[in-house]
């Protein structure tokens, strides 16, 4: 992949703000699952999500997005105040911090839900340990608590070099979810983001991201590789060409990271539009608001700004914020 990535409207693409899609794209996704999580696949079968409804699971309103998108938002606020130019873990991990400890970023001023990874993780740097030694390391913590949040990195790792924005993806992970399992599940999503916001097929986006991250794993000389390359084994369905036309049946939709990151990408690439991806990643059931803010964020990637109906857009919490950061952020990475 090139040092830098142009940004390409693509042949099929709205003219629209990449930015204000994936960041609407992903906290819209998540409010749509938030009343369900937990509910099952069979339930939502028969009475699937087809737009926002209240209360349920966590009692909030329509529109409430979960802890995915506050931690999202929290990144992409730091991200924006360093600018392309800088790269201050800590001061990323204090933002996330503030989200538990000051409900920054929460949707409703409250904290509703938090993953017991990112608990403990965030916690720490609370009390003032490093971020490159808050994460959890064991292999029981390969939640997806990284994953759903580290969509901003694709804006400013288009400014990086290849090796760098690898490092500090992985880096990023490791605040809260150090496993290094984890650590690559966020560096396949980010090259797959960055190959979407260039305008690339988005199949293709997968498949070449896997191919890329495969033959980076077998180099030798960097000192992180033989760590990462015993991971690799997990990630083999997620680079099969006809990974697209598994039945819903093989797809799983837990916490867990690597199921996260596979309904992800199956529910991205069966799907023509915006709602369709995001609609299906919530009537998965299970983590309900994880697997389609991870959906939801590519998906606007793919389809852009237009594609997610002006209705979901204002119907959302906070949504007049969500757009001035989405404007930050754009304007701090060079994104119109």
């Amino acid at each position: 992949m090139a040092e830098a990535i142009a940004v390409s409207q693509g042949e099929d693409r709205p003219q629209d703000c990449p930015v204000v899609a994936a960041l609407f794209g992903a906290a819209i996704a998540d409010a749509l699952g938030v009343p369900v999580e937990f509910s099952s696949r069979a339930a939502r079968q028969g009475d699937p999500v087809t737009d926002f409804r209240g209360y349920g699971t966590w009692n909030q309103p329509p529109g409430t997005w979960s802890d995915d998108s506050s931690l999202l938002f929290c990144l992409a606020e730091s991200l924006a105040a360093q600018g392309p130019m800088g790269f201050d873990l800590a001061a990323i991990a204090r933002n996330l911090a503030r989200w538990r400890t000051e409900a920054h970023w929460a949707a409703r001023g409250e904290v509703f839900d938090i993953g017991g990874t990112t608990e403990v993780a965030l916690g720490r740097v609370a009390a003032g340990i490093s971020p490159e030694r808050s994460g959890e390391t064991a292999d029981r913590s390969n939640g997806n608590g990284s994953l759903m949040r580290i969509l901003p990195m694709v804006f400013v790792a288009r400014h990086w070099e290849r090796a760098v924005w690898g490092d500090r993806v992985r880096r990023v992970s490791a605040i809260t979810h150090a496993h290094p399992r984890s650590q690559l599940a966020c560096e396949l999503y980010v090259a797959i983001g960055l190959r979407l916001l260039s305008g690339e097929d988005r199949d293709l986006a997968r498949i070449d991201a896997f191919r890329e991250l495969g033959d980076r794993l077998e180099t030798p000389g960097d000192e992180l590789t033989p760590t990462l390359a015993v991971e690799w084994p997990h990630f083999q369905r997620l680079g099969d060409p006809s990974f697209k036309d598994l039945a819903e049946s093989e797809i799983t939709s837990g916490g867990y990271v690597l199921h996260t990151l596979e309904a992800a990408l199956w529910c991205l690439l069966r799907s023509e539009d915006y709602c369709e991806a995001a609609l299906m990643a919530v009537n998965l059931g299970g983590d309900t608001d994880t697997t389609a803010c991870v959906t939801g964020g590519l998906a606007g990637l793919a389809f852009g700004d237009r594609a997610i109906p002006p209705a979901w857009k204002t119907a959302i919490a906070r949504h007049d914020d969500i757009a001035q950061l989405a404007h930050q952020l754009g304007a701090a990475t060079a994104i119109a």
